[in-house]
């Protein structure tokens, strides 16, 4: 992973270095001045992260100096989950989210500090376009959700996985199923030693085990389906937001950030293969696997049709009826503007 870090010089230190060297120094230092200047103007971006697939246009995006091009001093934090993404938000220790952070948990976030986040670009998911999806061990009967009746299926950690879980496996007819939170990544070790029956799960780990031959795909774009009612309609289940704060205090460089990771989304589009790369060092993801798990798709804040916002609303609206939100959220008001 490659990070870029601007180094600034104070105007003291400048003085008793101009003071020390006399007028040959001096000279020297003012043909290095346009340099200095350059990086003293680098605006710093901090940018957390979860470290999964669907952030690939960002992981693009610096590595291929696409910041760095803008001007920008951009860091990735990493985090071990897209709650945390959030909290650092919150707290000031971050200016945004990349994509894949749960959308879910950036409306928490939105409603404890209304105004906070502005979601820039989001990746949509269906049957298509698959991210979400419910696995069973490779032997298992199971057809259909309905066939999950009264078993024990795993979801990923967080109010988003898990409320999403109960309801997909509510409407699917698997009624009186058991939801266990366990970190995705040990979603098809769980499977495999028999802990569970069935896991909604997010890729790649279907994609792993259908590689290692553990386990296999029940069904994929589940959200779409049972939470949006269409297999295809797309699901906005994570998002890339900027903060208020940021954009507020620096709108030319925010303005500037966007454009730059909107060139890591249309790399991401145009040459998906080549791009893949940039998932190792950014995620657990090499190797075969980098290779063969399904890649996110984008949608920017100015792709946004009527209807994608409607999609958006409803699965917010879930989290409301829920009794998880405090109260509705109005997708269009977090929409960042440009």
């Amino acid at each position: 992973m490659k990070t870029f870090t601007a180094t600034a010089l104070s105007t003291s230190t400048n003085r008793r270095t101009v003071l020390q060297l006399g007028a040959a120094g001096a000279a020297i230092g003012l043909l290095g001045a346009p340099g200095i200047v350059r990086a003293q103007a680098a605006t710093k971006v901090r940018l957390g992260y979860w470290p999964i697939a669907a952030g690939l246009p960002f992981y693009s995006a610096i590595e291929l100096g696409y910041f760095k091009e803008a001007g920008l001093d951009v860091e990735p934090l990493k985090f071990a989950g897209a709650q945390q993404v959030m909290e650092a938000v919150l707290s000031g220790r971050s200016d945004g989210t990349a994509n894949g952070t749960g959308s879910a948990n950036i409306a928490i976030g939105e409603l404890a500090q209304p105004g906070t986040f502005k979601i820039f670009c989001s990746n949509p998911s269906n049957v298509k376009n698959v991210l979400d999806e419910v696995i069973v061990p490779v032997a298992s009967p199971a057809k259909v959700m309905a066939d999950l009746k009264g078993k024990r299926v795993a979801s990923g950690p967080g109010i988003q996985n898990v409320t999403l879980a109960k309801t997909i496996l509510e409407r699917g007819g698997a009624t009186g199923a058991t939801v266990v939170e366990l970190p995705i990544g040990q979603h098809v070790a769980a499977l495999a030693a028999g802990q569970i029956d069935g896991a909604y799960t997010l890729e790649p780990t279907g994609t792993i085990g259908r590689m290692n031959g553990t386990s296999r795909v029940l069904e994929a774009g589940v959200i779409a389906r049972y939470v949006l009612g269409d297999n295809m309609a797309p699901w906005f289940g994570g998002s890339a937001s900027l903060s208020s704060e940021f954009i507020k205090k620096n709108p030319e460089a925010a303005k500037k950030f966007v454009a730059a990771y909107a060139k890591g989304v249309a790399y991401v589009r145009s040459k998906p293969v080549e791009a893949r790369k940039y998932l190792t060092g950014y995620t657990p993801i090499e190797g075969a696997l980098a290779g063969e798990v399904p890649l996110a798709a984008y949608t920017m804040y100015s792709e946004f049709t009527p209807a994608d916002i409607g999609h958006f609303q409803k699965f917010f609206d879930l989290f409301s009826e829920k009794g998880i939100f405090s109260s509705r959220l109005m997708v269009d008001t977090m929409i960042y503007k440009g």
